[in-house]
């Protein structure tokens, strides 16, 4: 089959290279030159174990090719952002951009699907899209099983984690949402093609409001962590000796708090829900609040180290949102950061060992500089903690006793680890 991805960044890249390894023909297509030029030359445009691999062979094969432009297609996945606005509202112009860029060359056969997190009632928003654009054409409608469509629209939520996302899109099962359970069905036969996961077949708006609650009842549980720090640091207790033995319960099971929650879908999606039933999601609402503020206490703890220094130097170990990965959307490390150069006579050290060069978010600011670990180490005054990457897990804790050390992640408590 051909196949038309929209999209070539964290979610479509694997797609299209994994759609590729499996036989199909593959077009990935992108508005960003540089990520196109650098497909088409076989370089992946950023890290993740195996993709290189994958998507090597799937340019020298021929099987997957980079484009500008959309092309006629048996299937188009559309895999591009949904950021939120200010206030929480999602920010649907990808979406939307994407979908008018696939209806001058859809035809008759054809299968839709949005794999991109979005609030429910987005699909139905797609055909409707559709419909209008192409008159000719025949779409398919909420409720209305027995109407006879041209082409079928889906949603299927991405649901695979950065840094295992080659495995992870084999081997996790996926929720399949057809606007008709027909619909359903034609998406079913492309995943199967290439998911050892069980596929589950169910309703546009289930399998919409399934990726949001799965990411939201994360969120949940973390801010219940990161909650229950804030109470600790305000008793003068060890929130991970707190967190290690009630954990001892058969039946508790808290998750660690840490800087603040990042990343493209826990920090983002439960909004989604929130701006669909402000009245209702109270709780979901609240979480997001509370993991907001994460960063924000760190910031006044650093602050209030900062004070005993006339020009503080300030080691800030990760920028990342999650350890071992170089994606630094929505990261809490990369915002504390940022607020930290406002310190007056401060000399930020950002040592962050999977990134190459500061991010755009840092790079103009005079006192900031990306440095490895042992110059951190050196000349710091004052060390924070914000992300668990593997080459910071090795080192002893007696390297920091010479420095003032805020440790939101718990890296140098004996609990964490327990």
């Amino acid at each position: 089959m051909k196949i038309c991805v929209i999209g070539l960044g964290y979610i479509g890249l694997p797609t299209a290279a994994m759609l590729a390894s499996r036989g199909h023909d593959v077009v990935g297509c992108d508005v960003n030159e540089r990520v196109v030029t650098a497909i088409s030359a076989g370089q992946a445009h950023f890290q993740e174990p195996d993709l290189q691999m994958l998507l090597t062979t799937a340019v020298e094969t021929g099987k997957l090719r980079a484009t500008t432009q959309p092309e006629t297609a048996d299937y188009f996945i559309i895999a591009v952002p949904t950021p939120i606005q200010p206030g929480g509202a999602p920010d649907m112009s990808y979406v939307e951009s994407a979908t008018a860029s696939i209806a001058p060359v859809i035809t008759a056969g054809a299968t839709v699907i949005l794999e991109s997190t979005s609030p429910v009632g987005s699909t139905e928003i797609i055909a409707r899209t559709l419909s209008n654009a192409r008159p000719d054409l025949r779409f398919p409608a909420h409720g209305e099983e027995d109407r006879e469509v041209d082409v079928a629209i889906c949603h299927c939520p991405e649901r695979i984690l950065p840094g295992q996302m080659v495995r992870e899109l084999v081997s996790n099962d996926r929720i399949i949402g057809g606007i008709t359970r027909a619909c359903g069905e034609k998406a079913l036969s492309l995943y199967q093609s290439f998911v050892m996961g069980t596929c589950y077949v169910t309703d546009a708006r289930t399998a919409e409001l399934v990726k949001l609650s799965e990411n939201s009842f994360r969120d949940v549980n973390i801010a219940f962590a990161n909650e229950l720090s804030m109470i600790c640091d305000r008793l003068g207790v060890d929130v991970w000796e707190v967190r290690d033995l009630a954990n001892r319960h058969p039946r508790v099971s808290i998750l660690q708090p840490g800087a603040g929650v990042g990343g493209h879908c826990i920090a983002v999606d439960p909004w989604f829900i929130v701006h669909s039933a402000p009245e209702d999601a109270r709780l979901i609402h609240t979480a997001r609040i509370v993991n907001d503020e994460k960063p924000k206490r760190v910031i006044e703890q650093v602050r209030e180290r900062a004070a005993r220094f006339s020009a503080p130097v300030i080691a800030c170990f990760g920028l990342t949102y999650k350890p071992d990965v170089d994606d630094v959307r929505e990261s809490p490390a990369l915002e504390i950061v940022r607020e930290l150069t406002e310190i007056g006579g401060s000399t930020i050290l950002a040592c962050e060992p999977n990134l190459e060069e500061l991010p755009r978010t840092l790079s103009g600011e005079a006192n900031v500089r990306l440095v490895t670990i042992d110059e951190a180490l050196a000349s710091a005054d004052i060390a924070v903690l914000l992300v668990g990457h593997h080459s910071f897990r090795q080192l002893h804790p007696s390297v920091f006793l010479d420095k003032l050390t805020i440790d939101p992640i718990g890296l140098l408590s004996p609990h964490r680890a327990a």
